[in-house]
């Protein structure tokens, strides 16, 4: 029998090669390359290869059932999920370290435990007593959840197979797991994606939900082969960050249900609280008739969420005045700032520009453009924008204010938090909505520039400067 080459395959993206080399082309990362045996192709039936069986063909034509789902008891869960769990679903979760994925899944378990239905939770990282001392912190103590402490994929297919199937198994982490098949030390890309085929296809088998947690890299991208996320049915998100109490759950992918919704928690003492009106939220704290300060109502899929976006330009002794942004796209600053500059006759070549959006939730639809630069010139020109005032548009290279989607909702909520006035595109006018709100169309960018200047003041010590 020919001996098998040995394989070095990226750790980064999965990419293989024949042989050793310090970058890896697929990704362009240094150093991730490892050795790992080939071995011999396996298949998911245990039959030997051959001649392969017949399997009958269905028209296209037919009644199409909806997947029937299961409520997670976490409703924020349910809204990013589309609705609860769809059986023989696979998900994968991913976050930072400490952001709150092994609270949430065990919440998650305790609540169907709760319900009536079985549910396992399989921690590849921590003890089962560790396990026992968070679930009474977060008082869950009493919930007939199942755990168990194993690494061993084989291991934890058998035993979940004998009896009734659970509905909803967590194996945490993904990262941890290791299969007889595979010949490469655990965490490697190799016994990820081995690992992750076998769960995947007991899930599939058996009708049960399997959710799997899974590391990140430093740049927020889930450790381990790509091919991973193509095999999963949904991958979620848990974004926030340690100086903030607010945690957002984000859909990537989700074959089932919306990419768009999100979910928000509060992190607390007894673990994660849902937030009915994430809007109320984030406004809790803005500060009031300061510069630089203005209130985006925005959309998160069918949820209307109000934040405050925060601006400061400062001048600069620096050669190259700098362009900080953080929750917000970096190239949506740039493209409003030269704007700016070109049709509004702001200069800002030398100042310093930092844009933060308060709260940590990170915005990534262009109707954040009016919002952004209003508190671009506030800041600049001295001049507190109206504490009552919402704005949303999307602004073009030529200046002008184009209109967005769903205006209706975005109103609708801003008067509901009591804000009496809304900056908003001209068409926004046109949709139907009643709300008591005093809307001011803007039509181009340079209106909104000249009200706000014509407002500001600059402080006397700039002046003798």
């Amino acid at each position: 029998m020919a001996r098998r080459a040995p394989s070095f395959i990226c750790q980064n993206c999965g990419a293989a090669y024949n042989r050793w080399q310090g970058k890896c082309e697929a990704c362009g990362e240094w150093n991730t390359l490892a050795e790992e045996s080939a071995s011999a192709p396996t298949s998911g039936s245990g039959r030997k290869p051959g001649k392969g069986r017949l399997f009958a063909l269905e028209p296209l034509a037919g009644e199409a059932h909806e997947a029937p789902r299961l409520p997670s008891g976490v409703a924020e869960l349910d809204r990013v999920t589309g609705g609860g769990f769809v059986r023989g679903s696979v998900l994968l979760v991913g976050g930072d370290p400490g952001i709150g994925k092994s609270t949430l899944l065990i919440q998650a378990t305790a609540a169907l435990a709760r319900a009536g239905h079985r549910a396992v939770y399989i921690s590849g990282e921590e003890a089962v007593a560790q396990v026992r001392l968070r679930a009474e912190r977060l008082g869950l103590s009493n919930a007939a959840v199942e755990l168990a402490a194993e690494t061993s994929v084989e291991d934890i297919v058998a035993t979940l197979s004998e009896g009734k199937i659970p509905r909803l198994v967590v194996i945490d982490s993904i990262q941890t797991m290791w299969t007889d098949t595979v010949e490469s030390a655990p965490g490697t890309v190799t016994q990820v994606r081995g690992s992750a085929q076998a769960l995947i296809r007991f899930a599939k088998r058996s009708g049960s939900t399997v959710i799997l947690v899974g590391h990140v890299t430093k740049d927020g991208q889930i450790a381990g082969p790509r091919v991973v996320e193509h095999m999963v049915d949904a991958v979620l998100s848990f974004e926030g960050e340690g100086s903030h109490q607010f945690r957002i759950l984000r859909a990537v992918k989700n074959r089932f249900g919306p990419t768009d919704e999100i979910g928000v928690f509060e992190m607390t003492g007894e673990g994660l609280r849902e937030v009915a009106n994430p809007s109320e939220l984030f406004l809790s704290e803005r500060d009031l008739g300061s510069p630089g300060t203005a209130v985006f109502a925005g959309i998160e899929g069918t949820r209307p969420v109000l934040v405050e976006i925060q601006a400061l330009v400062a001048p600069t002794s620096l050669g190259t005045p700098r362009r900080a942004v953080v929750g917000w796209d970096q190239s949506r600053l740039s493209m409003v700032l030269a704007v700016l500059e070109a049709h509004c006759g702001v200069k800002l070549g030398g100042h310093d520009v930092y844009l933060n959006v308060a709260g940590g939730l990170r915005i990534q639809e262009p109707a954040a453009d009016l919002a952004a630069a209003a508190a671009l010139v506030s800041s600049l020109a001295n001049a507190p924008l109206p504490a009552d005032a919402v704005y949303f548009g999307e602004v073009s290279l030529s200046g002008a204010v184009r209109p967005v989607s769903q205006s209706a909702a975005r109103l609708k909520e801003a008067a509901k938090l009591g804000f009496a006035r809304a900056f908003v595109p001209e068409s926004a006018r046109g949709e139907a909505f009643d709300g008591g709100i005093k809307l001011t169309d803007i039509g181009n960018l340079s209106s909104l520039v000249a009200d706000i200047a014509s407002r500001g003041s600059r402080p006397a010590r700039a002046k003798q400067a």
